[in-house]
């Protein structure tokens, strides 16, 4: 049976009132060829109304150049940007470098990338991670009400976000925790408990990695055939049927076109996405020095 597949129109509320679409384009690695500002102008042009970036990516003005250039009202574009490790002292001066090279007078979102500083060399992750201070800094700015509609937080665990949020002095509940998220790592436990606090989840990797490994599962093959989908489409709407955000990356038309079309999946369909980590084992496809996950 063929799904009938629709361009995204799910649109989610933070906890502090702010609305976030459910898809919207990631933009890591776009970078040569100005790659970066092609697939945010087409994806602008084509019904996307969120974009996430981060310093890390090194294409802040491509992004930004191509908000500016769309003519989309501002305040119709949710845009994400992110402090990166080494920045952790200076959060507000890391915030108005990203603002300038986007050319941007605030963020919707910005988000501390990881847990960990990074200024010193990471033989012991556990020494740096100094996010609570960083939180703090964060709050800050987002009280002022200028350079940030909403902050939150990536790749960190549920005791990470236990001890940021019991910590003294930490009044704001992050809106966002970013990680990686897919069928073969669900994050079901993590997602439970971010519920419990009123945290959304933004599934970044959803289809594994930039060479898309979840795409090829047979499992994932199979359902997107039997419903006359490509397995990016089942992936991004298997995401948003859960209550996730979700940014694929892709520099390519066809497939930023196509992974903004959603369906609901069947009970069967969902249930065997859902049931695929505990099958096939969890698989983590983003790793790196300071990912040290102890949820």
């Amino acid at each position: 049976m063929t799904a009938t597949l629709k361009p995204s129109t799910k649109v989610y509320t933070l906890n502090n009132g702010i609305k976030i679409p459910a898809v919207g384009l990631g933009t890591w690695r776009a970078v040569e060829n100005n790659s970066g500002y092609k697939a945010v102008d087409f994806a602008l042009k084509h019904g996307y109304r969120h974009i996430d970036g981060a310093k890390l990516y090194e294409n802040e003005e491509q992004v930004g150049k191509a908000i500016r250039d769309s003519k989309i009202p501002r305040e119709e574009i949710f845009v994400t940007t992110k402090l990166w490790n080494t920045d952790h002292k200076n959060v507000e001066a890391a915030l108005d470098e990203s603002l300038k090279n986007l050319g941007l007078d605030y963020v919707d979102l910005y988000l501390i990338h990881w847990p960990q500083n990074t200024d010193q060399e990471v033989d012991d992750p556990s020494k740096y991670e100094d996010y609570v201070e960083t939180w703090k800094s964060l709050q800050k700015i987002y009280k002022e009400g200028k350079k940030v509609k909403a902050i939150g937080v990536a790749n960190f665990t549920i005791n990470k976000l236990e001890k940021l949020l019991n910590a003294d002095g930490v009044d704001v509940v992050p809106a966002i925790n970013q990680v990686e998220t897919h069928p073969l790592l669900n994050h079901e436990k993590l997602i439970d408990y971010l519920k419990s606090k009123n945290i959304y989840l933004t599934a970044y990797s959803p289809f594994g990695s930039d060479k898309g490994p979840i795409l090829e599962n047979k499992v994932v093959k199979e359902i997107a055939e039997k419903n006359g989908v490509d397995p990016g489409q089942l992936i991004v709407s298997w995401s948003v049927q859960r209550g996730t955000i979700v940014i694929p990356k892709s520099v390519t038309e066809k497939r930023i076109l196509s992974n903004f079309e959603t369906f609901t999946l069947s009970k069967e369909d969902f249930d065997a996405l859902n049931e695929l980590e505990g099958k096939e084992g969890t698989k983590r496809f983003n790793d790196t020095p300071f990912n040290h996950f102890d949820e």
